[in-house]
């Protein structure tokens, strides 16, 4: 839960910067207050596609909100096997960055981890395209009200502005490759 309260502090610290109110700020971004709030103040998890609108809507780099490193890389950056910058969202979720040090991106590459768990799917929706590649275990990805099991070498390209969310099957960890566009 620290990496959640840092990220808090980034997002505080942005808004801040831009001298923006709460109500500002989500609103520009299309995001509900209430859900920033609880973000801003790190009372919850933070979820990729609100940090990904922000970082849109103020030209800012991703991995500045969520790891708090600026990008430098321009011609090419080299992540090496389970070295990528991770983050633990909650306890459920973690995502590893496959291209933290590249500035400019088109696209965000993550390894993304997701423990078995009894809690309520967690839905995110956000401008773009997403692809999710099963390396490991079962899931199911719910879109828009579809649930859809994706096994270990299934892949699924989708609208990214749908109600997504995921949860892992069979009581183990599912790994999956994600690239949000």
């Amino acid at each position: 839960m620290d990496e959640i309260k840092q990220i808090a502090e980034r997002l505080r610290g942005l808004r801040d910067t831009l001298e923006l109110s709460v109500e500002e700020l989500t609103a520009q971004c299309e995001i509900s207050p209430e859900e920033y709030t609880k973000a801003e103040t790190g009372e919850s998890d933070i979820s990729v596609s609100m940090l990904q609108k922000i970082a849109r809507k103020y030209n800012i780099a991703l991995d500045a909100l969520m790891f708090g490193e600026e990008p430098k890389m321009s011609s090419y950056f080299l992540t090496r096997a389970g070295k990528g910058t991770s983050i633990e969202r909650t306890k459920v979720y973690k995502y590893q960055s496959l291209a933290a040090g590249f500035i400019h991106r088109d696209a965000d590459p993550f390894i993304v981890t997701v423990a078995p768990s009894d809690e309520p799917i967690h839905y995110n929706a956000h401008d773009g395209q997403e692809f999710n590649y099963v390396l490991e275990g079962r899931m199911m990805l719910s879109i828009n009200g579809k649930e859809l099991i994706l096994n270990e070498g299934d892949s699924l390209y989708f609208n990214s502005k749908l109600p997504h969310g995921m949860k892992a099957l069979d009581g183990k960890t599912v790994r999956f490759l994600a690239i949000i566009m």
